[in-house]
């Protein structure tokens, strides 16, 4: 008896040991020490112009325009959006390749580089961008010192492909619900967290799109990482859901094996927050052990922890626009 209890006691303590560490084995089980290996180039049809061996140009209007790293394994699209007297870039990638190239053949116009949210895919690493604007969250603002923020590990992630931790230089903070002018064009800046703290979407209510970065894609998406919270991914459904309309087109940052932009409608907006209403609630299902799998649509699958260990405490509901609309 004496015995099992101890072997009893050792399991648990190991099981505690796992939970307390998980964020820090998922990454060593991420970790690779060369950087992934290009995908063979496909044919991307008519609508898309290749830039070069590894970025593709596909024309959403004649103001907006998704940059697709189509042979990065993560088939990231970053999107240059355009006004009259300025543009913005959002997402610019790994910095495996310089999207400023890409850019300066689209546009002179002065340029303001605008990140989803930090993780090391997202934020162009060692490109530079004359302006950088960030997302104006309290726990961000604390630690930058002169207009400059040091990211730190579970922000970045950015070591499980070699990339050390970067210095944003902050050039402008943008509030939450913020308009940005470009000059005969207006986005706005909506807190859309779950997949991290600190993400963002831009929503161009008169064209009617939402640039979604990793809140929405077609595909796995991502609510298990350190930076990760269900309640945070609610929030931004219901953001989302008060401030558009119903013919909104959703441009997100990843897309699935289809060809073209990643592209998806207003309408999974709401399955996503029906989706995460049933999982808090217990009655939507998850497959696989960890990270569990929720179905969400025919092409939209969500990544979370177990039950158990969900967060469903949104990190600043404050900015929840959907409550303010109450």
């Amino acid at each position: 008896m004496k015995a099992i209890s101890i072997v009893v006691v050792a399991l648990l303590v190991l099981t505690s040991i796992i939970i307390y560490q998980r964020a820090n084995i998922l990454i060593y089980s991420m970790t690779s020490t060369e950087l992934p290996q290009l995908l063979d180039p496909r044919d991307e049809g008519e609508a898309a112009v290749w830039f070069d061996d590894y970025y593709t140009i596909h024309k959403i209007d004649e103001r907006t325009f998704a940059i697709g790293e189509t042979r990065y394994y993560q088939l990231n699209f970053n999107y240059l959006i355009l006004g009259d007297s300025r543009a913005v870039v959002f997402d610019a990638g790994t910095g495996q390749r310089d999207i400023g190239e890409v850019v300066a053949s689209l546009t002179d116009l002065p340029i303001t580089f605008i990140p989803s949210h930090l993780h090391y895919d997202h934020i162009g690493n060692d490109v530079v961008f004359d302006r950088t604007a960030l997302v104006d969250l309290p726990h961000l603002r604390a630690r930058a010192e002169n207009s400059k923020l040091q990211l730190t590990r579970f922000e970045h992630l950015g070591e499980v492909e070699g990339y050390s931790l970067p210095e944003l230089t902050v050039s402008e903070w943008l509030a939450p619900n913020e308009a940005i002018d470009l000059g005969g064009r207006s986005l706005r800046v909506l807190y859309t967290p779950g997949h991290t703290q600190d993400s963002i979407s831009l929503l161009d209510r008169e064209a009617g799109y939402l640039f979604a970065g990793d809140f929405l894609y077609p595909g796995q998406l991502y609510g298990f990482l350190p930076n990760s919270n269900m309640g945070d991914y609610l929030q931004g459904t219901q953001t989302i859901e008060s401030v558009s309309g119903m013919n909104l087109r959703v441009f997100g940052a990843h897309r699935d094996d289809a060809l073209g932009v990643p592209e998806l409608t207003f309408e999974t907006i709401v399955q996503l927050q029906d989706a995460l209403d049933a999982i808090q609630s217990g009655t939507l299902k998850s497959n696989g052990i960890y990270p569990v799998s929720y179905t969400v649509s025919e092409r939209v699958q969500l990544l979370a922890e177990p039950k158990w260990l969900q967060k469903w405490k949104p990190t600043y509901p404050e900015l929840n626009m959907n409550k303010k609309a109450d």
